[in-house]
């Protein structure tokens, strides 16, 4: 196999590995408490993450993303929660790439479950310190 594919393959290796560990981020099934600031080493720091859903996008940097969700998903409100990739697709040039994927989500909200699915756009960026997640965009299907 040629030194390129043999790079493609590994860094093909590392974006699956880290869109994965983003997604089991956001698990706290079984009353495991999430760590959201494992988000910083998944993530650039200047990340931006936008939400997409209903009407007016929120756009946010990695800190007011994950204060809230720290919240939501430590203190009770948001039990048996958990995210899971369906499929993906990734295109890798050079020093950047992205991943559109189709996920699903699921929980317990203030005592009511839901369930649905949605597509997340991931870009990445290769650091010094390899892969990293420089921007999230997501859309859930309509309810």
């Amino acid at each position: 196999m040629s030194r390129v594919a043999d790079s493609r393959r590994v860094d093909a290796a590392g974006i699956d590995a880290l869109a994965s560990a983003f997604f089991d981020v956001f698990d706290n099934r079984g009353g495991v408490r999430v760590d959201l600031d494992r988000l910083r080493t998944l993530c650039i720091a200047e990340a931006l993450l936008v939400k997409a859903v209903g009407a007016a996008p929120q756009a946010c940097g990695l800190d007011a993303f994950i204060a809230p969700r720290e919240q939501l998903l430590n203190a009770g409100a948001l039990v048996d929660f958990h995210e899971e990739e369906l499929s993906a697709h990734t295109e890798i040039f050079g020093n950047i790439a992205q991943r559109w994927c189709r996920y699903r989500k699921a929980g317990v909200l203030e005592g009511v479950g839901f369930a649905t699915e949605g597509m997340k756009g991931l870009q990445f960026l290769r650091t010094p310190q390899g892969w990293r997640i420089s921007a999230v965009l997501w859309d859930d299907a309509p309810a």
